[in-house]
């Protein structure tokens, strides 16, 4: 099983769907990148994931152009501009699913309030993507 999860940047909400796939099934094969990819994984994320024992402080910001030639199972992308915007898997995907998140680098506050966003994007995400293995992989 091979996956790819898109998003505008690659810095949040892709990247926390990569971090819990790879350790929720060590069997399947996941990748995320961006449509407008950035140059870091964004502090928060990290925490967030962190807290439930995922670490993804070691990935990186990757470009949706490094991955056109290659063939997914899935390509799920996780925002909207994402979706409007992603280049054409068609010949090379299985399925594209579109599950939106919204985005918590929009969130404001003190860090913990903004950290609070990101625990509750990272929460909706382990939810959907178990639901996703149980009907998809499992």
């Amino acid at each position: 099983m091979k996956i790819l999860i898109i998003c505008t940047g690659n810095t949040c909400r892709s990247q926390m769907v990569e971090g819990f796939l790879k350790s929720a099934n060590k069997e399947i094969q996941v990748f995320s990148a961006g449509i407008h990819p950035e140059d870091e994984v964004n502090r928060f994320a990290v925490k967030a994931m962190k807290e439930i024992n995922i670490d993804i402080s070691n990935q990186k910001p990757k470009a949706v152009e490094n991955f056109t030639n290659e063939s997914f199972d899935f390509v799920i992308t996780v925002c909207d501009y994402a979706w409007e915007h992603c280049p054409n898997f068609s010949q090379k995907a299985n399925q594209r699913l579109h599950i939106a998140f919204d985005d918590p680098a929009k969130a404001q506050g003190s860090e913990e309030q903004i950290l609070e966003v990101y625990r509750k994007t990272r929460d909706a995400i382990v939810g959907t993507f178990s639901e996703f293995l149980d009907n998809e992989i499992n």
